[in-house]
């Protein structure tokens, strides 16, 4: 079979694609190179600014010159004692990875942690005798204000 490429591509549309897009990028560009970004825009007189910038555009100031620029720090490390203190952090930090890992620890001896750990600990006080509460609850029935009575 011998057909041209031509009629199975939507060619006509490719081709106003391309020509709507040259033309829309032709009309951007010419409208960018008709603007100056330098151009002194007008300051409208009315604006409560408009002083201080005409002002602030019209001022002949001292430009800074390369001898304002202050001295380096002298306090501040060198970057060999930076890269030195890194190393530390990351050797301390390797350690400790070092000292928690899995294989570190076990629970075996737990009878014997427990046994040392209520030795230390004293034990809790004992509850006052029940004639103590009877005294605490009747003392606080004494002090107990009634609540209002509705009307």
């Amino acid at each position: 079979m011998n057909v041209s490429a031509g009629l199975f591509r939507n060619t006509t549309g490719v081709r106003l694609r391309r020509c709507v897009a040259l033309c829309l990028g032709t009309a951007v560009l010419t409208g960018c190179a008709s603007v100056n970004p330098f151009a002194t825009a007008p300051v409208d007189p009315q604006s409560p600014a408009a002083k201080a910038v005409l002002e602030a555009a019209r001022a002949d100031r001292a430009y800074p010159k390369f001898s304002d620029i202050p001295p380096a720090p002298t306090d501040v490390r060198p970057p060999r004692a930076w890269a030195a203190a890194v190393a530390d952090v990351e050797a301390a930090r390797a350690n400790l990875y070092a000292e928690t890992a899995p294989a570190t620890w076990t629970l075996s001896e737990t009878e014997a942690f427990a046994a040392r750990a209520l030795a230390d600990v004293s034990p809790p006080p004992v509850a006052g005798a029940p004639a103590n509460t009877e005294a605490f609850a009747r003392d606080a029935r004494e002090r107990a204000t009634p609540p209002p009575s509705s009307r």
